[in-house]
């Protein structure tokens, strides 16, 4: 594997000239995504900033505070869910969407101290951690958090779910009109010229890519230029049967029939299987990527009480079911399943050594981008 270069802070950061948190606001001011910068973190060890002591933290209220400020992403709650706490609770809730992990960090940087709970991705939660955007959570007051399903807990960026409680999950694999043609397994499909111009693939870098790599038994993240060659391969003789690189928009054709099988997100094909009762999701047997948000508190959340509340009212089993059933995408809570049998099934433990969460590829990034390049024009 060939060395990638080094940036000076990450010398920096290695030599210990820089601590870990002024690293990542240097980053961030430098233009450096969540991704990398998350990635980084991993790479050079330590689990982030610790669990502050118990005193270190305001007392717990005994009751919840009138109102809490949520703030989430779009789509991202179930129909009723806010009516169903402010009636219950008589807490009022201020609710406000972001659209990208990038859009809810600069705005808690420039001081938006209004919000008592957030829903950052996997591997922002490390980045929010390391700049003190973020503080423990007190399970102590959760009593539905036993709701969850294990295989959601204990995640690398946070191992002791010290500081998450799992909100949402989703992966890519393939949705399948089955009243048109047999249910593959495989990536290998994309590589069947039986099905020429009924197929598409994610018009998206890391997802075609990532997907031939694990199609060779390869790392999603891998940056090992023999591995990226033969992934190209794939992608380019795959190309050849495609109809398009199609994301979200392929739903439409989905529910027509103009496509058979697409690659394509499991809630984007949830809400297309509304419409189209023959979609069908599957995982391949190679494997995907697979991705986990995480509700969080802010530092200096005024409304903490309130925000664990809410937090403990969406692990409710009917809740948790709630808001899977309008989102499209997986609940991690395994009592919102066993309620309702409609909600996406969550991977099983072997299904889980197959996914795999997307790292940021550091100085690889160009070398990716050169070959996706060369894949479209191709």
């Amino acid at each position: 594997m060939t060395r990638r270069p080094d940036h000076p802070l990450l010398d920096a950061l290695r030599s210990g000239a820089l601590s870990r948190r002024d690293f990542v606001r240097r980053a961030l001011a430098a233009g450096a995504g969540l991704p990398a910068i998350g990635s980084v973190l991993a790479a050079c060890g330590g689990g982030g900033a610790e669990r502050p002591a118990a005193g270190g933290m305001p007392p717990m209220p005994a009751a919840p505070e009138g109102e809490v400020a949520i703030y989430n992403w779009s789509d991202y709650i179930g129909e009723t869910t806010i009516a169903d706490f402010e009636r219950e609770t008589g807490v009022r809730v201020s609710y406000d969407t972001y659209e990208s992990n990038e859009d809810l960090i600069a705005k808690l940087q420039a001081g938006a101290t209004g919000y008592d709970l957030v829903m950052p991705s996997n591997y922002a939660v490390r980045v929010m951690r390391e700049i003190g955007l973020i503080e423990p959570i007190d399970r102590s007051v959760l009593s539905n958090w036993g709701n969850l399903d294990p295989a959601f807990l204990a995640q690398p960026f946070d191992p002791e779910n010290a500081w998450t409680v799992p909100w949402q999950w989703g992966t890519a694999g393939l949705a399948v009109r089955t009243d048109r043609m047999p249910v593959p397994d495989s990536w290998a499909v994309f590589h069947d010229a039986g099905w020429r111009g009924k197929m598409t693939q994610l018009d998206d870098m890391r997802d075609v890519i990532g997907c031939w790599l694990k199609y060779r038994g390869r790392s999603l993240n891998s940056v090992d230029p023999a591995e990226l060659a033969g992934a190209k391969a794939d992608a380019l003789r795959a190309k050849a049967n495609l109809k398009s690189y199609l994301s979200a928009p392929v739903k439409a054709q989905l529910i027509a029939g103009d496509v058979w099988l697409a690659h394509l997100w499991n809630g984007d094909t949830a809400q297309a299987k509304t419409a189209q009762p023959a979609l069908e999701f599957v995982l391949p047997r190679e494997g995907s990527m697979i991705y986990l948000d995480s509700m969080v508190i802010p530092r200096g959340a005024r409304r903490r009480r309130a925000a664990h509340e809410f937090i403990n009212f969406v692990l409710r089993a009917d809740v948790a079911a709630g808001v899977s059933r309008k989102s499209g995408y997986g609940s991690p809570n395994a009592a919102a399943l066993a309620a309702d049998p409609s909600l996406l099934r969550p991977p099983s433990a072997e299904e889980m050594q197959r996914l795999e969460y997307q790292e940021d590829l550091g100085a690889a990034t160009g070398e990716w981008d050169r070959i996706w390049t060369e894949i479209k024009a191709g």
